[in-house]
């Protein structure tokens, strides 16, 4: 991948090898951010799990402590009663068959896709669309719900999925490079702390084996697993 100039005068500005606390890696991805629009922050952790076993996919939602800083356009399979709660809740579309079909056809024009349980079984016929781009609703993840008015809530409101990759790899936006530092401390570190909460009993090993922060632009700062609660006691005197 070919990286322009912006790019090279802050990777030069980055020791790639370097492991920082979690606040003295953000503090490096806010100062090197250059781009003329307001970054996101990006997380990236690598974990100990073999994806190819069932019992060693890390997936779920959290709700992050400062939010995302994007706000999600969020789809509801519903009908009824269940369909008008959406709506109040603020999903930007909702539909039964009619959704299905629009979808079927093409329609992607939104970031979480939530269902009720008699739903699924049209829903589930979208998996080929859905799946490859991670918006098939699933109970694990709280996206088939009979409370799709709290599910939109959440979602709306800084309620993010995660999920290893083929390789074990966990990625996702913690915030914008706007946020204040301690806001993206209490996202990355609640982000990390929920994927050891949810390690697998079979993972065997060193668990967190790499942690990267950067902003769209930016190069990857590392951040030391083993030190992702240095900054409690500043945080808690500050």
């Amino acid at each position: 991948m070919k990286h322009g100039k912006n790019y090279k005068e802050a990777l030069a500005k980055v020791d790639r090898e370097e492991l920082l606390t979690v606040p003295e890696a953000l503090d490096k991805v806010k100062n090197v951010s250059s781009a003329k629009f307001d970054e996101t922050v990006e997380l990236a952790v690598r974990l100990g799990v073999d994806p190819r076993k069932a019992e060693q996919i890390v997936r779920g939602t959290i709700s992050l402590p400062s939010g995302t800083g994007k706000t999600n356009r969020v789809a509801v399979f519903a009908a009824g009663e269940a369909a008008q709660a959406a709506r109040d809740a603020g999903a930007d579309i909702v539909g039964a068959e009619d959704l299905v079909a629009k979808v079927a056809g093409g329609f992607l024009d939104f970031d979480v896709a939530i269902a009720t349980p008699d739903l699924m079984g049209q829903v589930g016929g979208l998996g080929r669309v859905l799946g490859p781009r991670g918006l098939m609703p699933n109970p694990k993840t709280g996206t088939v719900t009979t409370d799709v008015a709290k599910a939109v809530t959440e979602f709306k409101g800084g309620r993010v999925e995660y999920r290893t990759d083929k390789i074990g790899n966990v990625q996702l936006r913690v915030g914008k490079v706007s946020f204040s530092r301690d806001d993206l401390v209490k996202n990355v570190v609640a982000v990390i702390d929920e994927l050891v909460r949810v390690k697998p009993a079979s993972a065997k090993g060193r668990y967190l084996v790499s942690v990267t922060v950067s902003s769209t632009m930016g190069p990857g700062v590392k951040i030391d697993p083993t030190r992702v609660h240095d900054h409690d006691e500043a945080l808690a005197s500050a």
